[in-house]
């Protein structure tokens, strides 16, 4: 059993399990019963995606890197992962990674965010911090 980091949308791994967005909104134009058949998500945790104005910052981060501005995007990026690992330090959510953590050694689940590269998401900031409590984490 382990823990699979995923993009919602993308075809579900036979063995991936429950799917849980990581996502402040859910996805535009599709109706809520069909968020699961759609691979999207099968339960919402939204506490685990970054606040609306973080994620503007990353979103920004991500424009500058496409329009060759690497330093500024990096210089960006790093500040949008400070702040949201400091979000996610605030005891109920980081209590919700320490959950997350021990049931990914007795279960199989994934958690996911619409983004494509996972370099330039949060879903690699949760990673890293998965990682760090001692999650079994499926590559």
């Amino acid at each position: 059993m382990a823990l699979c980091i995923v993009q919602l949308g993308s075809d579900r791994a036979p063995d991936e399990g429950l799917r849980i967005g990581t996502v402040r909104r859910p996805p535009r134009g599709v109706p809520k019963a069909e968020f699961a058949s759609r691979n999207y998500y099968d339960c919402w945790l939204p506490e685990l995606s970054p606040e609306a104005e973080l994620m503007a910052q990353a979103q920004e981060s991500v424009k500058l890197r496409a329009a060759g501005q690497t330093a500024e995007a990096d210089k960006l990026w790093k500040l949008f992962e400070k702040q949201f690992r400091k979000q996610l330090a605030e005891p109920a959510t980081d209590r919700t990674l320490g959950l997350l953590a021990a049931l990914s050694h007795s279960s199989a689940f994934s958690i996911g965010c619409y983004c494509e590269d996972e370099s330039q998401c949060h879903r690699s900031i949760l990673r890293s911090l998965l990682v760090d409590k001692g999650a079994s984490i499926k590559n």
